[in-house]
């Protein structure tokens, strides 16, 4: 299967435009004084969005002193996403607006992110992908001779490294050197750790003090947006204007035909530089983490690439041919969503399963809880690519897996991201088997993605 062949429709959510008698959704226990629920979110998140549904499609939490609705099933997740009078906003956006600002695709609402998508959609149709390929092939490829059988690979900045480059080759066609990947994975690590902790523990004041923490989160920031200026500052001196992102973005016009704004292009680079990386090379991680662990479907991989590619090193244009390295990759994204949770707000009195939702009011939802519930899957803690075949993905609800989300939100680069992480998948498996080696810790680290503490592999040639 493809994550594109359960496309979500909206006739399959349930209409209860009729319900009149509007309920409030319960309240969680095991709040605390002044913190609410915050604190299990900062100690253990994932399991305590995982056992949210025991209490309700939808239930009350305190963020602080706020009050935010968590919706826990398939279909009100779906009903969410493409309901318009949900916006993205909330928690995790405000958290993410220091890093993304406020013009940006990710953040933007209303005709301001509509104008957005039309500016960069282009770089991400299924007939622009291809041009792309020569670009991830040689990524990939450079990747994996790179790595030298039998020595210790940091998993964290050789993904982070491969999508920054494949990102800023692609969309920017810009030389990214390796120094600048590093600078940018060492402070996305500090940035969206503090992020988190502004979602779930929303201090204010207290984050502004010359506090270590607050300091090093402040450091790593501006060095986001310094490496930011530096590529846009050196295209616009270089005076080419190659065929990608970054050229439509200095050539586009606002509504009243003027060019758009330097900060909105600041914004755009930001948001396609970092979060989309940062989810990237997390799902990358989990990739690698799933090989070491299920070498059986390490192997299949291997003899599913021979069998295509007939022996030559795989190819951009293999990657539709590779179901099953396709199934590895969507079950990695299952179980272990780099993307764990989401915000958004209602701008109206709204309805939503039979529940009320005052205007104003916080919406968050976890796709890790919603994708590993038991009344969605079978096994549902199983790491099983054969779920996703043709005769089995019937059984599973409509919404239960969407990772790069529906709507008018969802994701611009899903062939993209998909595209690339298929051919790493197929070039690794292909080379090498992998072995966790001593100091290697994969539990999840929980911050605005999710990615392994601390993943060491050491690959073994084949």
């Amino acid at each position: 299967m493809t994550v594109e062949s359960v496309k979500p429709d909206a006739s399959d959510v349930s209409d209860v435009s009729g319900v009149t008698e509007l309920r409030e959704p319960p309240v969680a226990g095991g709040g605390v004084p002044g913190l609410g629920h915050g604190l299990k979110l900062v100690r253990d998140p994932l399991a305590f969005m995982a056992q949210l549904r025991d209490h309700g499609d939808i239930v009350r939490l305190k963020l602080g002193p706020k009050t935010v609705y968590a919706v826990t099933t398939p279909a009100l997740t779906g009903a969410l996403a493409l309901d318009p009078d949900y916006i993205i906003s909330g928690p995790l956006w405000e958290s993410l607006e220091g890093l993304l600002g406020k013009e940006g695709v990710a953040t933007a609402n209303g005709p301001l992110h509509r104008r957005q998508r039309r500016i960069i959609q282009p770089a991400f149709k299924l007939d622009a992908i291809p041009a792309y390929g020569p670009i991830m092939e040689e990524e990939v490829h450079a990747l994996t001779e790179r790595w030298a059988t039998g020595e210790t690979v940091d998993c964290t900045s050789e993904s982070f490294r491969i999508a920054v480059r494949v990102a800023a080759r692609c969309l920017l066609r810009g030389e990214y050197m390796d120094e600048r990947a590093e600078r940018l994975c060492a402070a996305l690590a500090t940035v969206f750790r503090g992020m988190y902790r502004r979602m779930v523990v929303p201090l204010g004041p207290l984050y502004k003090l010359p506090l270590p923490a607050n300091r090093a989160f402040n450091r790593a920031l501006a060095d986001l947006h310094r490496v930011v200026d530096e590529i846009v500052a050196e295209r616009r001196a270089s005076g080419q204007k190659p065929d990608d992102l970054l050229t439509a973005l200095l050539t586009a016009k606002d509504d009243n035909g003027d060019p758009i704004g330097e900060q909105e292009i600041h914004d755009q680079v930001v948001a396609i530089l970092t979060p989309g990386s940062e989810t990237i090379a997390s799902t990358i991680m989990w990739l690698l983490q799933a090989l070491a662990a299920h070498p059986e479907h390490g192997d299949r991989v291997r003899n599913e690439v021979l069998d295509v590619t007939g022996g030559r090193p795989v190819a951009f244009e293999d990657v539709r041919k590779l179901a099953h390295t396709n199934n590895v990759v969507v079950e990695a994204m299952r179980l272990r969503p780099a993307v764990w949770i989401l915000t958004r707000r209602a701008v109206a009195d709204k309805e939503l399963g039979g529940y009320r939702i005052p205007a104003g009011a916080d919406i968050i939802y976890s796709p890790y809880a919603i994708q590993r519930d038991p009344k969605s899957y079978e096994r549902h803690l199983e790491f099983d690519p054969d779920r996703w075949l043709p005769e089995r993905v019937k059984d599973i609800p409509k919404y239960a897996m969407r990772p790069f989300s529906v709507g008018n939100r969802k994701c611009p680069s899903d062939h993209f991201s998909m595209a690339q992480l298929t051919l790493v998948t197929a070039a690794l498996a292909t080379r090498y088997r992998f072995e966790q080696v001593s100091g290697s810790d994969d539990a999840p680290h929980v911050g605005i993605t999710l990615r392994p503490n601390r993943l060491l592999l050491r690959p073994v040639a084949r």
